[in-house]
């Protein structure tokens, strides 16, 4: 050693010198790079020391090997675990698993379903000290979750228009579960694949379905036909008392004129009795004659012949009729 050292850094300077260099090469180890979209763990003898604050991306220190290690793993790759089936490698299609999949509705029926999970790591931490397994925890949790979403549901519902509040509650009680875990992830979607009818009796739900399908129809046909009458029939209610209305005030009206007429006739009457009883004589008598067919000869002696005009304009024949003398018809 005293022949690589420079003269007059032997002995026991030299040593130092050999040492602190190794010791600074060791404490240069703790340096470390958190890349983006990774959480820096660090953990000392084995222990988790940062659980307050991770790493966030950048360069860091730490005391080196065998003190303290660093974990870094990658939090914004989404991944995704399957419930119910098991997708072929290579071949594409899917191996059912009916152990996961089937489970029993809240009317008593068995419906079988597959959906994916996808999650993400939201604390590193938490997600590498809280489980063992992570996949396997979250695909039992998920499956938990599943069956006790359904287990409130109907199966009529749940294969038609409950698939989204199926997903969406499913994604809900997974996360509280994980949460309750302090497993450090994230869900971030629950997807229905297959929602349906176990096959060993997918023909009977089927002829269920179309039976309700008809029943539906039949029910918006009622219903059509109720929304269509109904108006019409409220329509003629308003018209029919309308015209009641109406004719009961053209009555009315009526009345009331007619009532005032005969006081202006009576006060007529009471002024000039003659000549009242006079004119209203004669409006009898042309109301009475006004619609009749008349003829009107002078009285005299012998045949008198005449032109009966009315039945001309009925197209009848001209006849010539006598009547006793001084007759008027």
């Amino acid at each position: 050693m005293k022949s690589v050292l420079p003269a007059g850094m032997g002995g026991g300077s030299g040593f130092l010198l050999i040492v602190g260099l190794l010791i600074g090469v060791w404490l240069f180890t703790g340096f470390y790079q958190v890349k983006p979209g990774e959480q820096g763990v660090k953990m000392r003898f084995g222990e988790w020391v940062n659980q307050d604050a991770l790493d966030p991306p950048g360069l860091h220190w730490h005391l080196p090997y065998p003190i303290e290690t660093v974990e870094t793993p990658q939090v914004d790759i989404v991944r995704q675990i399957t419930v119910g089936f098991q997708r072929r490698d290579g071949v594409g299609g899917k191996i059912d698993r009916p152990e996961e999949s089937l489970m029993l509705t809240g009317d008593q029926n068995i419906i079988d379903i597959d959906f994916t999970v996808q999650w993400r790591i939201e604390n590193a931490g938490q997600f590498l000290f809280n489980i063992r397994d992570p996949e396997a925890t979250i695909k039992l949790a998920a499956e938990s979750a599943m069956r006790e979403v359904i287990g409130r549901t109907d199966i009529q519902p749940a294969l038609s228009t409950e698939k989204e509040n199926l997903a969406a509650k499913t994604r809900e009680t997974l996360q509280r579960i994980l949460n309750d875990y302090q497993s450090g992830v994230a869900i971030t979607a629950v997807n229905l694949q297959d929602v349906q009818p176990p096959k060993q009796v997918a023909d009977a739900f089927e002829d269920v379905q179309r039976a309700r399908q008809d029943q539906d129809t039949k029910i918006n046909q009622a219903d059509a036909y109720r929304n269509r009458i109904i108006p019409e029939a409220r329509g003629e209610a308003t018209r029919m008392i309308e015209q009641a209305q109406a004719y009961r005030d053209r009555i009315i009206k009526e009345s009331q004129g007619e009532a005032e007429r005969f006081l202006k006739v009576y006060e007529a009457y009471t002024l000039n009795p003659d000549v009242t009883r006079q004119r209203i004589y004669l409006e009898t008598v042309q109301k009475v004659l006004q619609n009749t067919d008349k003829v009107i000869m002078e009285g005299g002696s012998g045949v008198v012949p005449y032109l009966p005009l009315d039945q001309l304009r009925r197209g009848g024949p001209a006849v010539a009729e006598t009547p006793p003398p001084g007759a008027t018809q």
